[in-house]
């Protein structure tokens, strides 16, 4: 919250960004740089509030976990605070020229991504600065006043030796066929791009978001969605309408504003992580889901060994519960093959002992909650589940 004390610090040197990339050379990784604007800019306008378009924004503080973006109505959000820098004004083009002068510097990957996603346009909207600015330019829409933005800024990027790569927002009001697209919100508008000659980088929501629930409610940190090791496993980076010679190739994304720590991380990575890998280094036609299981299961023992997180949600079963008239159901399945499920009502533990679950189960009038488990043969795989009654019948159809 606003009134909490703020942590010192914060930023990367030039030796920790040195470092960072020489850590990743040994590895065979090159490095990305992202500066996100307009939108997610409010440290910037915090402390430089001369790049807002909005009066008052010399009030604004760097964001401490306050929600200051309303999403109820869809994309693109509202904002509750303006958090853009303004297309309009000169001093943004000045500033930005500034900044990735030095990031071209210190990074030598021949792009520079510069977000462009979820920048609200409420602010925008009501602003005689960007009014004047779309009449200047000849501009109808707020997402053409987004598109001017970018294009200048790519103009910039170029000037340093480096290309542009923006999230694929930016293709609403129309960008330079140069600009390379990175598709999250599903896979149309990188399908789309790539038919417009844009580079495309695949990184779909609903199968590479990884910092998304792949498990149950009762057994994962709640998140807003979710995505099973089986859908992420569906990933094909290069569907048949795209245009192959312009898809470079795809993402998986953590993001960690829901991460608590390190061995989070581990758990929401693995083995996502794999389904992932495998998705863009194989041939789509090479893919068995049966033996990227089997080869999985190989490598949770190193992970064992190893002492590394990981999730173990493709044993558990996934829960549906449909109703017909005043009863209740509960829909048992299993991602992976193999697996017996074995469910108890009366609060106690079950085992292989318990009658194996065969068809939808109608929830008993007195019971409290639902215990749930896989074995495999005689061996318990999955994580025992427990769901209250009233949890369960939120999830009802």
């Amino acid at each position: 919250m606003p009134d909490e004390p703020k942590n010192y610090g914060g930023f990367y040197t030039h030796e920790d960004i040195k470092e960072i990339i020489k850590y990743a050379e040994e590895r065979f990784v090159k490095v990305m740089p992202e500066i996100d604007v307009p939108g997610h800019s409010l440290a910037a306008i915090a402390s430089y509030p001369e790049l807002s378009c909005t009066e008052g924004a010399n009030k604004y503080n760097v964001r401490t976990g306050e929600p200051i973006m309303d999403w109820s109505h869809g994309a693109p959000p509202i904002a509750m605070l303006d958090n853009t820098l303004c297309p309009a004004n000169e001093k943004v083009y000045d500033f930005l020229d500034k900044v990735m002068t030095e990031v071209a510097s210190l990074f030598p990957f021949e792009y520079i991504h510069v977000g462009g996603d979820e920048a609200p346009h409420n602010y925008w909207d009501k602003n005689d600065q960007i009014k004047a600015l779309m009449k200047r330019e000849g501009l109808k829409t707020i997402p053409q006043v987004q598109a001017y933005f970018e294009k200048r800024l790519e103009k910039i990027i170029n000037a340093k030796g480096k290309k542009m790569m923006a999230w694929d927002e930016v293709l609403e009001g129309g960008v330079n066929e140069s600009t390379a697209v990175m598709s999250w919100r599903g896979m149309k508008y990188g399908i789309d791009a790539s038919k417009e000659g844009h580079v495309v980088v695949m990184t779909p929501n609903d199968y590479v978001y990884i910092d998304l629930m792949q498990g149950d409610l009762a057994t994962d940190p709640p998140v807003y969605a979710t995505v099973r090791l089986s859908q992420t496993y569906k990933f094909n980076p290069v569907p048949k309408e795209a245009n192959a010679k312009f898809v470079l190739g795809g993402q998986g994304n953590l993001w960690t504003e829901q991460i608590y720590n390190i061995r989070q991380a581990e758990y929401m990575t693995w083995p996502r992580g794999f389904a992932v890998a495998e998705s863009v280094w194989s041939p789509e036609g090479k893919k068995n889901w049966n033996r990227f299981i089997e080869k999985t299961e190989v490598q949770f023992k190193r992970m064992d060994n190893a002492q590394t997180k990981y999730s173990p949600a493709m044993y558990d079963p996934i829960v549906r519960v449909t109703k017909k008239d005043d009863k209740y159901f509960v829909n048992l399945s299993t991602e992976i093959g193999g697996l017996d499920i074995y469910t108890s009502f009366d609060n106690s533990t079950p085992d292989n002992f318990y009658p194996k679950y065969k068809e939808p189960q109608l929830i008993p009038k007195d019971a409290d909650l639902i215990r749930i488990i896989t074995y495999r043969g005689n061996q318990p795989v999955g994580r025992l589940m427990t769901i209250s009654v009233p949890d369960l019948k939120k999830r009802a159809r």
